[in-house]
């Protein structure tokens, strides 16, 4: 196998980013895979400049990388583009550390069940909180469809904190059932279900996590916007009425909404 240069990084940049932001930016992802510590299999770069001009941060850098098959994520916003690519870059290589930890781990043994080996490797994501956009105004401009993971929730929250998710939409593979692992509680970590789960219905996990006794309402999508405007929460899981799938409508860094719905599931 050839070995990946950053000329092979697909960047793409709209028109109203900087010129040299391109090379800019395959300059600076393209040293830091370079210290990867297994094989990158591919990586893009999208850096766009949003179109309101009161959004403070209006650069934003985001960045996929294939590392031996395993997903990388990150994305970061800037005053200007060599900002945002800045601090994408910076929390690449937390990434790529994280990751490199983890092999590191499963190499030498099995991690412990002590709640450290949980924070070392899932580390809160820091993000701004979303444009503050007029209620009449937001718009679900993002509708992304895909067949959840069937997942442990300790799987869950690894891949959550490799992609640099606040949540993570996926089937337990326990349960079966559609389910959001997101960031709160006392735990760090809060887990719930369509309907929450009896005793020893989960599979076997270690992490340490609070746990919802409220089954999620059954929304439309119209309802779901309706019901997150009205509660101010960055995210709403809900049981899609028209879908009969659990769902996500998310606030995005815009002042928009994305909204997440489960694909069909493989035959």
């Amino acid at each position: 196998m050839a070995t990946f240069t950053p000329a092979d990084i697909r960047i793409a940049v709209d028109e109203r980013v900087l010129p040299g932001t391109s090379e800019y930016a395959q300059d600076k992802i393209g040293n830091l895979l370079r210290l990867a510590h297994r094989p990158v299999l591919s990586a893009r770069v999208r850096v766009t400049r949003h179109g309101d001009p009161a959004v403070p941060r209006p650069v934003v850098a985001q960045a996929n990388i294939d590392v031996n098959g395993r997903l990388v994520r990150a994305q970061a916003e800037g005053e200007n583009a060599r900002e945002a690519v800045d601090r994408l870059e910076e929390r690449l290589r937390h990434r790529l550390e994280r990751i490199a930890q983890h092999w590191e781990a499963r190499r030498g043994g099995q991690p412990s069940a002590e709640p450290h080996e949980w924070r070392h490797e899932s580390e809160p994501a820091h993000r701004p909180h979303w444009y503050p956009r007029l209620e009449g105004e937001r718009e679900i401009v993002r509708h992304k469809s895909y067949t959840p993971v069937h997942c442990t929730i300790d799987d869950a929250a690894r891949d959550m904190g490799l992609l640099d998710y606040d949540f993570h939409l996926f089937t337990e593979s326990g349960t079966g059932r559609d389910s959001v692992l997101y960031r709160a509680g006392d735990t760090g970590y809060r887990l719930a279900q369509l309907t929450p789960p009896g005793a020893h219905e989960l599979a076997p996990f270690q992490l340490p996590v609070t746990i919802s006794e409220q089954p999620a309402p059954l929304l439309s999508t119209d309802e779901a916007v309706t019901r997150l405007g009205l509660l101010d929460l960055p995210f709403l899981f809900f049981l899609d009425s028209d879908r009969g799938r659990g769902a996500v409508l998310y606030h995005r860094y815009d002042g928009h909404y994305g909204l997440i719905t489960p694909g069909p599931e493989e035959p």
